[in-house]
């Protein structure tokens, strides 16, 4: 399945596609802004591949809707729907991985539940699943390396899963045209997963609030944090500059 052959869907359906695929585009963009700072060349490869699997089901799920490259360099910050977590900097290493643990956790359990149905995303989904089978290995393993290394990393990954942790509970919040997703159950396993690995890595499950009106579907509202604006503005930066230009 390709981005050239997919049907456009319309109304709930549409939002649905939009949704998912704004976390892969924006999630995407932030991991490619590693590329030649990451901490070893080993990772930096890694983080691309996670990286370019994000881009693909991304520019799937927009043909869904309309013009891929409209829809990603084209529209206005207040058009994306993206959830909030994954518009936030990559911070430090361990700022990059906690907010890689949170969110590959929950887009393979979405992914999951959308696969084993019959709905317009299945296909997708059906392989999206085992990429992001191994986006959460990665963030798995390095989750317990730095919970289990030095006192310094530990310090800084507890950190990150604190600072990030306020932009969790917008994953389960209802989204239009997902309503096949049982999202109780998929954060009952999503928070089980998630305090297995801790626990592993010597760390704690953050304690603060996941929801409240600062947070709670505001991605999904097109209401974004302040580092979103610059982030979009550098993504599109080329394509607004050379409108129609072709390689």
């Amino acid at each position: 399945m390709t981005s050239t052959d997919t049907t456009r869907l319309t109304g709930a359906g549409a939002a649905a596609a939009l949704a998912l695929g704004d976390d892969a585009l924006i999630l995407s963009h932030r991991l490619g802004e590693w590329a030649g700072h990451a901490p070893v060349l080993e990772e930096e490869v890694a983080l691309a591949n996670i990286a370019l699997d994000l881009l693909g089901q991304a520019r799937i799920l927009l043909s869904m809707v309309g013009d891929e490259d409209e829809l990603a360099y084209l529209r206005e910050e207040r058009s994306f729907r993206n959830l909030q977590l994954v518009e936030q900097p990559n911070g430090d290493f361990a700022h990059t991985i906690a907010r890689q643990l949170y969110f590959s956790f929950y887009q393979h359990e979405v992914y999951g539940e959308l696969a084993r149905g019959d709905g317009p995303f299945a296909p997708l989904a059906a392989k999206a699943v085992k990429e992001t089978a191994y986006h959460r290995d990665h963030a798995e393993q390095w989750t317990l390396r730095l919970g289990d290394g030095t006192e310094e990393s530990r310090s800084r990954m507890r950190a990150a899963l604190d600072a990030l942790w306020k932009y969790t509970g917008e994953m389960f919040q209802p989204v239009e045209g997902q309503g096949g997703l049982d999202l109780p159950a998929l954060e009952e396993r999503w928070l089980t997963a998630l305090t297995g690995v801790l626990d592993r890595a010597g760390l704690d499950l953050p304690q603060g609030p996941r929801t409240g009106a600062w947070a709670a579907g505001a991605g999904r509202q097109g209401l974004h944090t302040e580092s979103f604006g610059r982030m979009l503005a550098e993504m599109q930066h080329l394509h607004r500059s050379h409108p129609g230009a072709s390689w």
